[in-house]
């Protein structure tokens, strides 16, 4: 992978980079994407944002290497730290847990101001990132889920709005685990991954079915055994 030639995870996320916008990707590596969506033309400006010392030095190299230390501003800083208020109006953050996603989201809710976009890519737990928007008044209005060298990602697109809208409020526990418009879609890797997790679920319910009955182990189970019930009965319905 190079700026010119990303990951099929990174372009799903560059597609739903609005034309024209200031952008912001947050745990940027070697600011791949940056780099990219400036090249092709897609935005005039963006910011490549690394916490570590390593992946911010590769960054800050691959900026110069291109020519793009004008349209292209490495920054080094703890997750939305590296940006102003009103500063950009889309943030990329792919490649990390849904907690830690969060995390950066909670910490920096007071430079999301002007911001009109977020193109979010969890490596798991997107459940976390969608209770969050809803939350915070962000609404979901896209998804997006591909397998690429054997895993599966997914891609959650927000913007402010009604938080509600895309969701079922009788139905919501499942809709915010599984996703509302990956639910419609049923697609292959959609599929392929709640039937992987199906089957993880249900080992450790067995573990747990011979280990000691402490008040800990059967709130787990009971927990695993209600996401089991939800998950058999979208894709099995």
């Amino acid at each position: 992978m190079n700026s010119e030639k990303l990951s099929q995870r990174l372009e799903a996320v560059v597609k739903y980079i609005p034309t024209g916008s200031r952008i912001a990707d947050i745990g940027s590596d070697h600011a791949y994407l940056p780099c990219h969506v400036v090249r092709k033309g897609l935005v005039p400006f963006a910011i490549a944002g690394e916490v570590v010392e390593g992946p911010f030095q590769s960054a800050r190299k691959q900026v110069e290497s291109e020519g793009l230390t004008e349209e292209v501003s490495v920054r080094k800083g703890d997750g939305l730290e590296v940006i102003s208020a009103g500063e950009v109006d889309c943030i990329t953050i792919a490649g990390m847990g849904g907690a830690l996603i969060t995390s950066i989201l909670d910490r920096g809710k007071e430079r999301l101001v002007g911001v009109k976009r977020l193109i979010l890519q969890p490596n798991l737990s997107a459940i976390m990132i969608r209770q969050w928007l809803l939350e915070h008044g962000w609404e979901l209005i896209a998804e997006d889920i591909l397998e690429e060298d054997g895993k599966i990602y997914e891609i959650l697109v927000a913007e402010q709005g009604e938080p509600l809208r895309p969701y079922d409020q009788k139905n919501l526990p499942p809709l915010l685990l599984l996703g509302p418009f990956l639910m419609k879609e049923m697609s292959q890797p959609f599929k392929k991954k709640w039937k992987g997790e199906l089957e993880n679920w249900k080992r450790i319910v067995e573990k747990l079915d011979q280990a000691a009955k402490s008040d800990d182990n059967l709130r787990k189970r009971e927990q695993l055994m209600n996401n089991i019930r939800m998950v058999e009965e979208v894709l099995y319905q």
